[in-house]
């Protein structure tokens, strides 16, 4: 008796541009990971959530108590920045976001995955940063404009509201948007940096929300020539949330952009040049 000798499945020609490694196919793949993890899709709905609702809370409770402020509160008050309030905590659910995209990758040592279908390595990073600045710019420009749309109606109610079309209103409701989706990147580029997650949020926390509580102890003829350049408020002023001696909100925002720019050149070259 012969036995019978099976035929493997025939296995399609393999072409070299069907299995080239292309930006645009580390870019699916970065989505597809971005997508398909729970607590990053959390964190994302959290950060939309705390810009609506923040800035809605807010403006509700400077309308009923408008009345209370004095000259000078009443002097510095911009409605527009009021119905924006939410941006200011949310970057850091977003910042948080932008350190887990990628230092999750190296708590599981999925990354190495990762690299060794990519052997050249920033295409990898650059799909990260491709993705994540895509989704959270078009997400926060909607809640932008929803907070903008809320706040000015909850305004109205004691006339404080402006129109879109105010000096600066469009320029803001924007800037916000662009502003967290930069301190994100900030995010992501320390948890590439650092690799490690509570080391990178807690870098985040520090420059954001920590050193800038901390310069206010310094002498004035410090702290005001400082207080300027530090990224959260270099960058806020785009928005309107910046200190009262910070910087015009472009030349701010260029500022906030350049420490961004550093954080990513530093987590290239340590991707390129150490070990996953």
């Amino acid at each position: 008796m012969s036995a019978a000798v099976a035929t493997p499945p025939a296995l399609p020609a393999l072409i070299g541009h069907d299995v080239k490694v292309t930006q645009r196919r580390i870019l699916r793949s970065e989505w597809t990971k971005f997508r398909s993890v729970r607590s990053t899709v959390w964190t994302l709905l959290i950060a939309v959530a705390l810009m609506i609702g923040v800035s809605a809370l807010f403006s509700s409770v400077v309308a009923d108590e408008y009345h209370t402020f004095n000259a000078s509160e009443r002097a510095t008050f911009s409605p527009v920045a009021t119905s924006l309030a939410g941006f200011t905590l949310a970057q850091l659910a977003i910042g948080v976001l932008g350190v887990l995209l990628i230092s999750g990758e190296y708590s599981t040592g999925m990354i190495r995955a990762s690299l060794t279908a990519v052997p050249r390595r920033l295409p990898v990073l650059w799909g990260k940063l491709g993705v994540f600045a895509g989704v959270v710019l078009t997400l926060s420009l909607i809640a932008a404009v929803i907070s903008f749309s809320i706040g000015q109606t909850l305004l109205a109610s004691h006339h404080l509201n402006v129109a879109i079309t105010a000096p600066g209103a469009l320029r803001s409701v924007v800037g916000a948007a662009l502003y967290v989706t930069v301190a994100g990147m900030i995010g992501l580029a320390l948890g590439a940096l650092l690799r490690n997650t509570a080391a990178a949020i807690s870098a985040f926390v520090g420059a954001f929300f920590v050193i800038p509580q901390l310069t206010a102890l310094l002498p004035a003829s410090i702290s005001n020539n400082l207080d300027p350049y530090l990224p959260s408020n270099a960058g806020a002023t785009l928005f309107g949330a910046g200190p009262s001696h910070a910087l015009s909100p472009w030349v701010g925002f260029i500022v906030f952009c350049g420490y961004a720019i550093l954080l990513v050149a530093a987590a290239a070259y340590r991707l390129v040049r150490g070990d996953a």
